[in-house]
């Protein structure tokens, strides 16, 4: 989800599935006036949503934004019949571990 979309999505209702585990965080001060700034200009959303969502957004991008790292394995070949290598960055163990704990706190 892009930031755009969180936004549209802020205009409609809805909500996804949550942890019974809490976070507590305190946030700078800049950071908090704009959370408060959102949740008066989107009043069906509360503060804690507004965080919840712009975090799932983060981490999205987050993803996103780690680096390929080519590896040594060929996995498949593209349309061309080109070798397509395994990613040996970050990536592949955020996902494993992300999945791994998602299954812990599922329950």
């Amino acid at each position: 989800m892009t930031y755009k979309k969180l936004l549209a999505s802020w205009a409609e209702s809805g909500s996804r599935a949550k942890t019974a585990e809490t976070y507590e965080v305190r946030l700078p001060l800049d950071d908090a006036a704009r959370i408060h700034a959102l949740a008066e200009m989107y009043p069906g959303r509360t503060r804690e949503e507004i965080i919840t969502d712009l975090l799932s957004v983060a981490l999205q991008e987050l993803q996103a934004a780690m680096p390929y790292v080519r590896g040594d394995r060929v996995i498949s070949t593209d349309e061309q019949g080109d070798p397509v290598y395994e990613d040996a960055g970050q990536t592949p163990r955020f996902i494993e571990l992300s999945r791994r704990h998602r299954k812990q706190l599922s329950g």
